[in-house]
């Protein structure tokens, strides 16, 4: 399989950095292995960005038997479970195709963790944006948010909130707001901050 020369001049400009604006039917699919291939042999992964799960794993498939043929794993995030070790296994590929939003959430999720080893992204690298006008401008309209329902009571908070006004600065001279400096509280605030916060953790 021979590229044409506006398909590896594709593929420079890729590579580069820069958008690769290419008419239907010249290639599009086939132009990103050949950045891709490259920048996957440093080890640090490469992954392609697409704007559905169709493209994400039909392009995976195909270009895949190119990747393997030159030694290089391939995986698809939409075949995978978000936060499950099938996921990480994904991104620990040399390729990695997948959605806007699969990218986008495991970014979020990897950052709501409580421990490192819990993430399934690694470091970022390298990544192509198939159809780059959609995935930057329509899609990023609709903002990606994670939501559920709250494990702590509103409890705590009332009673903080209720805390709070009572509590007494110290005058310190040197405070000042210009400066961005903050006040200390009065010795008695910070005792009664300390019973109270001790009384919580004794729950």
């Amino acid at each position: 399989m021979v590229p044409y020369d506006v398909q590896l001049i594709g593929g420079v400009v890729l590579h580069q950095g820069r958008i690769a604006e290419m008419a239907t039917g010249e290639g599009k699919t086939l132009v990103a292995t050949l950045p891709l291939y490259l920048n996957a042999l440093a080890g640090r992964g490469a992954h392609l960005v697409t704007v559905n799960n169709y493209l994400a794993r039909r392009d995976s498939q195909w270009m895949g038997h190119v990747f393997s043929y030159l030694g290089l794993t391939v995986a698809c995030l939409d075949d995978t479970e978000p936060s499950s070790p099938s996921r990480r296994a994904a991104y620990q590929a040399d390729i990695t195709y997948g959605t806007n939003n699969e990218f986008g959430f495991d970014y979020l999720r990897d950052n709501m963790v409580f421990s490192l080893d819990q993430r399934v992204q690694r470091e970022h690298a390298y990544a192509i944006i198939d159809e780059v006008d959609s995935i930057l401008v329509d899609e990023a309209r609709t903002p990606l948010i994670i939501s559920g329902q709250a494990e702590d009571s509103t409890e705590l908070y009332r009673r903080i909130n209720l805390l709070i006004p009572s509590l007494i600065a110290q005058k310190d001279e040197s405070s000042s707001m210009r400066r961005k400096a903050v006040s200390v509280l009065s010795r008695s605030s910070d005792e009664r901050v300390k019973r109270f916060l001790s009384e919580l953790v004794e729950r």
